[in-house]
């Protein structure tokens, strides 16, 4: 895939979408293939800084001590201090709310401990919890935390969690094509490499805006092909495993003819 086949499905995909009242995220969907996701080193799960900002609204949330409490308020969108800790890890509902509100969470490095045992329950499985790749442990003494803030606005989870593909948001529909493009082929470059056998592993690439319809990348745009076949589009190994899989169901439901319970005949009724 290179950079002018990317120019050129954003292109299709801007003109052919409908103008709505605001202005729709561009979608990078990244369908994979020949993966065993239950192997660590075949799936992904890594962050990436863009470069250029999404222009997604970003929410940071700040666990801190008194040290950088008056720092965290002037650039975060919220912020807990350790005397608070106890009260979230108390009330999980609450936590939960706040948590899928935000992007990302920050928190001091030497307050870690703390952080895992109040908020690593409900942060921990979906994902949310400080980390070090993203910029979100920080030190006591930072002089200022609007640098770390203004660096997660470019930043992007790139995960497969249980399916083969990457799903990400790479920018806004009224961004520069060429500002757009730069952010696709950083996150293209970067999938790839991750995977064991690169290039071999990418069925296709898909740009579509949030209410748009998806145009695969390197191959002829039709307006006519509906979004779930080009999702559903499958290589000749998948197809046959497909096969196969119907084959054997056809079998098994042949065997299956003639075992059913027999009907019991209904009763004559005793003559009075």
């Amino acid at each position: 895939m290179d950079k002018n086949q990317v120019l050129e499905s954003l292109k299709f995909a801007k003109e052919n979408s409908k103008k709505r009242n605001f202005s729709q995220s561009v979608d990078l969907i990244i369908n994979l293939k020949g993966l065993n996701l239950k192997k660590p080193e075949e799936s992904i799960n890594t962050f990436i800084t863009l470069p250029h900002e999404t222009r997604k609204i970003c929410k940071v949330v700040a666990l801190i001590g008194d040290e950088l409490q008056n720092k965290a308020k002037e650039v975060c969108d919220f912020t807990i201090n350790k005397k608070e800790f106890a009260k979230y890890a108390g009330d999980p509902k609450s936590l939960k709310k706040l948590a899928k509100q935000a992007d990302f969470f920050i928190a001091q490095a030497n307050l870690m401990p703390d952080v895992a045992k109040s908020f690593g329950r409900v942060l921990g499985p979906i994902g949310k919890m400080p980390n070090p790749k993203a910029g979100g442990v920080v030190p006591p003494t930072i002089p200022n935390l609007k640098p770390i803030v203004e660096k997660m606005k470019k930043i992007i989870k790139l995960e497969t969690k249980n399916e083969q593909s990457v799903k990400v948001i790479v920018g806004k529909e009224d961004m520069k094509d060429e500002d757009l493009a730069e952010n696709i082929m950083l996150v293209y470059n970067t999938v790839a490499h991750l995977l064991p056998d690169e290039e071999q592993n990418l069925r296709n690439v898909i740009i579509k805006l949030t209410m748009g319809k998806p145009f695969i990348v390197g191959k002829k745009p039709s307006l006519e092909q509906p979004f779930r076949k080009v999702l559903a589009e499958k290589t000749g190994e998948e197809k046959k495993k497909e096969e196969k899989k119907e084959t054997k169901k056809v079998k098994f439901e042949k065997k299956d003819i003639g075992k059913g319970k027999k009907k019991k005949k209904p009763q004559k009724e005793k003559e009075k």
